[in-house]
């Protein structure tokens, strides 16, 4: 498997654990939460919105708790069932990740917030 290449090594020289302590967030963390966030705003339960996606409600989960490194037209297929384009929700995980201090765990607040989507296709950052 492919190492894992961080701006900021650990002082200690120690190899740290991806998406741990001291390390940034995972982007695909970073969309999980961003999904979970999305979908519970909504009021939905995971069988919902997986059903609604043509994905299973474990496939679902998995992508919301950042332990699948989903394919592309498979985010598309969520994000259109949660009522957003794929480019808000990237533009939304991009922006929780710029805004992440280093070592944050995922969905810790940031400067700018996701919101609910404002309309059917519209996603709104909060600022």
């Amino acid at each position: 498997m492919a190492e894992i290449v961080r701006p900021f090594p650990p002082a200690d020289d120690t190899p740290p654990e991806p998406g741990g302590p001291g390390q940034e967030p995972l982007w695909r963390e970073a969309l999980g939460e961003c999904l979970r966030r999305l979908r519970t705003e909504r009021g939905e339960i995971l069988v919902e919105t997986a059903r609604r996606a043509g994905v299973s409600p474990q496939y679902l989960s998995e992508m919301e708790r950042g332990v699948k490194e989903p394919s592309s037209e498979m985010i598309a297929a969520v994000a259109g069932a949660l009522d957003v384009t794929l480019a808000d929700l990237t533009l939304a995980v991009a922006t929780t990740l710029l805004g992440a201090p280093v070592g944050a765990p995922v969905g810790a607040p940031v400067s700018a917030p996701v919101s609910a989507p404002a309309g059917p296709t519209a996603y709104a950052l909060a600022a």
